[in-house]
């Protein structure tokens, strides 16, 4: 095979997602000596960095005698889409440093890694310097900075963005219903959604999703149960387990546990284990054991390695006392190898990076930062507040 065939057939695997037999092309072009031209080792670096295979795509990056933008952009986006945030913000400041001009498709995966990691300070600059270039406007772009800023904590900037957009769709529309159900703005979630439809744009999967988890957050049961049943009586839409689980979300919060419990056994997605993790949550915040249980047997039997139930299942127990079911169910983590990831929160103060684990002492502000919470807690306490001491 010559250069354009292969070319073509790595182009399609790319295309169709194909990467293992992408590898397999790559596999033959070295049994036949074949030795790819930088073409080639471009398209070669795409491949492996789309299917998540970021050692093979650095050799390759590396093994380049020539660095374009698309090699960059394929290298920025295979390490923010593998998690890699932060490599891929330094990726992209040496892309930057090298004289190379950002195109949309650079800012798209710069904000979402900026969004991941709730850095609004790199996100600002690199909106700025997206500014100061002129691109033409994109909509994948505009929604990616719409949920960088929301995601930020800066709604205002999020709103202004669409605001000033000129070509929306339903995806810039869900983009910002998102944003405000992440703050649980309620009307500001439902206001959206209703002018969405009057300005005659179609919702999707997502933003039925959006619209049903700002319901449940709001406690607004009969207008999630209407805009539920709207998905497929007025497009067609069949709901997906997710959407399930948010009317299991929407009763279990009402403090509705049998409607909820009667809603999954008559669902189509009953054996999903997402659902009945809705449901076991929903008991623990009201108190009902033998729902929760129930709702704990069945979902240790559809997900059985999924570490965060556990723990949700063990704080359902501290709560009422259960010490011994406690013991049982760390017990059962540790005799199956899971391991839970500690939870972390993580802030950026004038180009500062803190993170906080529970119990993390290591901050050089610790003390300080450790009696401001206890000034905190005993006014939030003097205004009423009684905290969860039994979660784990």
């Amino acid at each position: 095979m010559n250069e354009n065939t292969y070319a073509l057939l790595l182009q399609e695997c790319i295309f169709r997602k194909e990467y293992r037999k992408g590898r397999r092309i790559h596999a033959q072009m070295i049994v036949v000596g074949y030795v790819p031209n930088e073409y080639l080792k471009i398209k070669l670096l795409i491949l492996y960095a789309k299917s998540g295979d970021l050692r093979t795509s650095s050799i390759l990056f590396d093994k380049l005698s020539e660095k374009n933008l698309i090699s960059w952009n394929a290298m920025i986006s295979g390490f923010v889409q593998k998690g890699c945030k932060e490599i891929g913000l330094d990726i992209y400041y040496e892309m930057r440093k090298s004289g190379l001009t950002p195109d949309q498709y650079t800012f798209a995966s710069v904000f979402k890694a900026c969004a991941s990691l709730a850095s609004l300070d790199q996100g600002h600059r690199a909106h700025g310097i997206m500014i100061k270039h002129h691109l033409t406007e994109n909509v994948v772009v505009n929604s990616a900075l719409m949920d960088m800023y929301f995601k930020c904590s800066s709604l205002d900037d999020g709103r202004k963005v669409f605001d000033k957009s000129l070509n929306r769709n339903v995806v810039t529309w869900t983009a910002l219903i998102s944003g405000y159900g992440q703050h649980g703005r309620v009307d500001e979630v439902l206001e959206s959604f209703e002018r969405m439809k009057y300005e005659g744009f179609r919702p999707n999967y997502v933003t039925f999703l959006a619209v049903l988890s700002a319901c449940s957050h709001g406690g607004l049961v009969n207008e999630g149960w209407h805009y539920f049943l709207s998905m497929t009586r007025d497009y067609g839409i069949q709901p997906l387990g997710q959407h399930y689980a948010a009317l299991v979300d929407l009763f279990g919060r009402a403090g509705k546990l049998h409607e909820a419990y009667d809603f999954i056994l008559n669902s189509p997605c009953k054996e999903h284990s997402v659902i009945w993790g809705a449901l076991l949550g929903a008991c623990r915040i009201h108190g009902d054991m033998d729902l929760v249980k129930l709702a704990a047997n069945k979902y240790f039997e559809l997900d059985p390695e999924n570490a965060g139930k556990y723990v949700v299942l063990s704080n359902a127990y501290a709560t009422f006392g259960y010490w011994d079911n406690v013991v049982e169910v760390r017990e059962m983590m540790r005799s199956s190898g899971i391991i839970k990831e500690p939870g972390y929160s993580r802030i950026e103060v004038q180009g500062e990076v803190h993170f906080f684990l529970r119990d993390d002492k290591s901050h050089k502000l610790s003390t300080q930062l450790y009696e401001l919470i206890k000034l905190m807690t005993s006014s939030l306490k003097d205004a009423g507040y009684i905290p969860d001491l039994n979660s784990t």
